[in-house]
């Protein structure tokens, strides 16, 4: 069977724009959540968020001019940089110039694409000027702007696709070019996600009263995970990318490995037994944490640490009880557990990317990052995992096995479990 590593890594995230600012953060608990003033213009009850800080220097660092000129995509922005900040990191070239290569594929996910863009188009069409809407209107719109501009920056012959499943996007897009590579259809993919941001994207979570409005003035106080005075989640956005290489390839061309993709499992709880459109159903997350570990050939007492999905809304201790059922783990034998959207947000379609990327740099360096904003742990949370598995400060500590989840709107559900590689 055909082993699945992890060779290079990209990420633009509210607190950390390129590979090295994040890591740095992540251990610092640095929070990249601030306060916005369209947000409130437009009457927001949440008026904090988290975006990436980028310059107009910083985007000729990826794009050229032309490639700019009427570009409105943040999200496809974003996810070009990680994607291209992966590719390099794996030791590839960008040259517009080089050969196709068909071992080489993408599949980067997406919420929605380009809403700025689209409201800017549909604009000129009300006013009848749908010759004035620009060339690019399509490509930054449609679902797959993001894999089609990675696809054609880096010359993959591969296949090359978007998928779309709410907040497990991330996440999935990582177990299908698993999935791809472990089959022999392709040597390599580059996976990950990007969602845009700003009030068109983030307006109708604020409909739904699902985002906190208590933290405007102190907005790196108001994404807190797993405590008892989580009021909401904290909208963000971003994208990661990693690039997923057979073990044999990397070898063979002396590669940097990360770690290594064990497996894992994606199923949908129907809306069924509990679960809704925006809630999950418990024996489908439990059944697919349990999958991931079988597919991944390990036992569960073997996962040192896992990266949640929790929000900081009231399922947070539903999933950390649908974590101790499908364990088997409770107390101090369960494994040390952290939320980075305590310091980013809730990313949404990036979500399960970039903190994929979180994760992985925990296994290559050995450390936990710290979950900020969780002095006040929820009671029921204490009743079920031990207060120390919830660190608060970064620890060093030995790990061989993560686990990494999301679940999205939609009852859908996944799971990977990552490797250290020896």
């Amino acid at each position: 069977m055909t082993r699945v590593v992890i060779t290079g890594m990209g990420v633009v995230a509210p607190n950390g724009v390129g590979l090295e600012a994040f890591n740095e953060a992540i251990k610092l608990g640095t929070s990249g959540v601030t306060y916005h003033d369209n947000l409130k213009a437009a009457n927001f009850s949440c008026c904090i968020g988290g975006i990436p800080q980028v310059s107009e220097e910083k985007k000729l660092e990826y794009l050229t001019p032309l490639q700019l000129r009427g570009f409105n995509s943040s999200g496809i922005l974003y996810g070009c940089m990680a994607g291209m900040d992966a590719w390099k990191d794996a030791g590839f070239e960008i040259d517009p110039d080089s050969d196709l290569d068909y071992e080489c594929g993408c599949i980067f996910g997406t919420g929605t694409s380009g809403v700025e863009k689209f409201r800017e188009a549909i604009y000129k069409v009300d006013a009848g000027e749908v010759k004035r809407m620009g060339s690019t209107v399509v490509l930054q719109t449609m679902a797959s702007g993001i894999s089609a501009y990675l696809g054609g920056i880096l010359g993959l012959g591969n296949q090359v696709t978007t998928n779309s499943s709410a907040c497990t996007t991330g996440t999935e897009a990582i177990l299908m070019g698993f999935e791809r590579i472990k089959n022999g259809h392709a040597k390599r993919m580059l996976v990950g996600s990007c969602s845009d941001d700003g009030p068109y994207i983030w307006g109708g979570f604020d409909a739904m009263r699902v985002m906190t409005y208590k933290h405007n003035d102190s907005p790196q106080k108001g994404s807190r995970p797993m405590s008892v005075s989580a009021s909401g989640f904290v909208p963000g956005s971003g994208a990661g990318a990693m690039v997923l290489e057979s073990l044999e390839s990397a070898i063979e061309r002396g590669a940097c490995i990360y770690a290594e993709v064990l497996g894992g499992h994606v199923n949908s709880g129907g809306q069924r037994n509990g679960g809704t459109l925006t809630a999950p159903n418990p024996e489908a997350v439990q059944r697919c944490i349990t999958s991931a570990i079988e597919n991944s050939g390990i036992e569960a007492k073997t996962i040192d640490a896992i990266n949640g999905h929790l929000t900081a809304t009231s399922k947070d201790s539903l999933e950390i009880e649908n974590w101790t059922k499908a364990l088997g783990r409770t107390g101090a034998d369960f494994p040390y557990i952290n939320s980075l959207k305590s310091m980013v947000g809730h990313c949404l379609a990036a979500a399960g990317s970039i903190e994929s990327v979180a994760t992985v740099l925990q296994l290559k360096e050995q450390f936990v990052f710290p979950n900020i904003n969780c002095e006040d742990v929820h009671p029921e949370i204490l009743e079920l995992i031990a207060d120390e598995k919830i660190p608060k400060q970064l620890l060093k500590k030995e790990l061989t096995i993560a686990a990494k989840a999301s679940f999205g709107f939609g009852d859908v559900n996944a799971c990977i479990i990552f490797k250290k590689y020896n």
